[in-house]
């Protein structure tokens, strides 16, 4: 009895993690690391401002783990050395600001 009670508590912070990829992070930290690294890249792709980006018809993502993989994807692509705790303001901001998934 004691080994399934054990696994469950060891599996509990994966299921919080899966809930919400980017944890605690601050939106507001996201916005100022996005502004730095990634609009440049977006509007060289998308023109104006680059948030077509995130509002184009047809857009890939559905939920808050492929955003967060997507950003993970981008700052590895562009270089912009970002921690992962960087990658999750960025999320939760563009998450905030673009897409509002739930999951």
């Amino acid at each position: 009895m004691r080994l399934p009670i054990i696994a469950l508590l060891a599996a509990l912070p994966i299921a919080a993690h899966a809930a919400d990829p980017w944890g605690k992070a601050d939106p507001k930290d996201g916005k100022a690391l996005h502004d730095k690294a990634c609009t440049s890249c977006h509007i060289s792709k998308y023109g104006g401002d680059g948030s077509k980006m995130y509002t184009r018809d047809g857009r890939l993502l559905s939920n808050k783990r492929e955003l967060m993989q997507r950003v993970a994807s981008c700052n590895a692509m562009v270089n912009s050395g970002f921690f992962p705790e960087e990658e999750g303001a960025v999320a939760a901001w563009l998450n905030e600001q673009y897409y509002h998934f739930k999951n």
